[in-house]
């Protein structure tokens, strides 16, 4: 009975934004990745990583040319990269920090299923 009630609150607690609120391209120019469907941010970095399981999880790199300390920013699950963008300039320029922060597979623009 514990594995049942655990797989209904799975299904209940875990839903991504669908469809993802940003897409990944790469910039002709330059050859870096860069969100599309968000305002353009010159100051971050678009990373795609490979997990263990083969799936590409999307991370961003906020820079903040002052900054001392790099906050690594885990967002809920009810959201995406691209939900997150001004809360990003924000803590950035608020806090005087690099932000680093990454979506879960399954998540915005990251392939594979989300983990329940």
């Amino acid at each position: 009975m514990g594995n049942v009630t655990s797989n209904v609150a799975a299904k209940l607690a875990f839903f991504p934004p669908s469809p993802a609120t940003y897409g990944v391209s790469k910039d002709e120019e330059t050859g870096k990745l860069m969100f599309t469907g968000v305002t353009p941010e010159k100051s971050m970095d678009v990373h795609q990583i490979t997990t263990k399981s083969g799936n590409k999880v999307v991370a961003t790199f906020w820079k903040d040319p002052f900054a001392r300390f790099t906050l690594i920013y885990s967002h809920g699950n009810a959201a995406d990269l691209g939900q997150m963008v001004e809360l990003f300039i924000e803590l950035r320029a608020h806090l005087r920090v690099n932000v680093m922060s990454y979506d879960y597979s399954g998540y915005g623009a990251s392939s594979g299923k989300v983990r329940k």
